[in-house]
């Protein structure tokens, strides 16, 4: 049996997605002087030290318990907000739309270190400083215009003999919107909530600037491993782990709306 091009092509491009991860992975579970002493492509000596020490110190389960709270927070925020109003640019023109549409847009476009001194200012200002919601509300600046622009296009799709019909038929708008809209768009949901998660989960710049102590971030505390001693690349790597952890669930729950998602809407 012949090997074709195109499978030694796929197969060296998979190998070399793969290679990081392994890569990774591998790091994790070799102490920190043997990660340094020696180049290995397999741990001579297995040690899930380094993901104990996750699991065990305060300040590492702390803050990506953190992280996931402030997360989750956005999204719940960016969605709420971003449905009605995507559905209000898919299905009525009114004065000055088409500009707040691209006006949302270049607030997507702006960069996070913009916005740093203003959001600093005023959540010291409210006390809202080194709270969960403090950075929930400033990664949604940033997520409603994405989540807006992506849901508009998957609502275009969506006739609007649907909502006419449900009109007569007696339903309330927010019944219509809960049972009947939100079903049809969950691929666009799907994908929108994808996204929003990637941003706000990245982040760093922002995430970094509005907390302390009491709501710092996972990635903030992955920069904290250098110490008198070095880097511990074991612990850093065993902590780039676990970070991939919460996207591998994200798009466990929306893989079947994601790869329908993807081909709509505006992605």
């Amino acid at each position: 049996m012949r090997i074709r091009t195109s499978h030694i092509g796929l197969a060296a491009y998979l190998i070399f997605l793969i290679l990081p991860l392994y890569w990774m992975i591998n790091l994790s579970l070799q102490p920190n002087h043997e990660i340094l002493g020696s180049f290995s492509l397999y741990p001579e000596r297995y040690t899930f030290q380094n993901y104990i020490t996750l699991v065990t110190d305060a300040s590492w389960y702390g803050s990506y318990l953190n992280s996931i709270t402030y997360v989750l927070l956005n999204m719940a925020i960016s969605l709420t907000v971003a449905l009605p109003a995507a559905y209000a640019f898919s299905r009525f023109s009114f004065l000055g739309d088409k500009h707040l549409f691209f006006w949302l847009l270049t607030n997507r476009m702006a960069p996070p270190a913009v916005f740093l001194l203003p959001f600093f200012q005023l959540y010291q200002n409210i006390g809202l400083y080194d709270t969960h919601l403090a950075v929930a509300l400033a990664h949604a600046l940033f997520n409603v215009p994405l989540a807006i622009w992506i849901l508009e296009g998957f609502m275009r799709g969506i006739p609007k003999e649907i909502d006419e019909t449900a009109y007569i038929d007696g339903y309330s708008f927010s019944r219509f919107f809960v049972t009947i809209f939100i079903p049809l768009i969950r691929g666009g949901i799907g994908v929108t909530a994808f996204f929003v998660f990637v941003f706000s989960w990245v982040e760093l710049l922002l995430a970094r600037t509005l907390t302390a102590t009491n709501a710092r971030p996972f990635s903030v505390t992955m920069t904290q491993t250098i110490s008198a001693t070095g880097i511990d690349w074991g612990l850093l790597a065993a902590a780039g782990v676990v970070t991939m952890i919460p996207g591998a669930v994200v798009i466990w729950f929306v893989r079947n709306n994601l790869a329908r998602g993807l081909s709509l809407g505006r992605v």
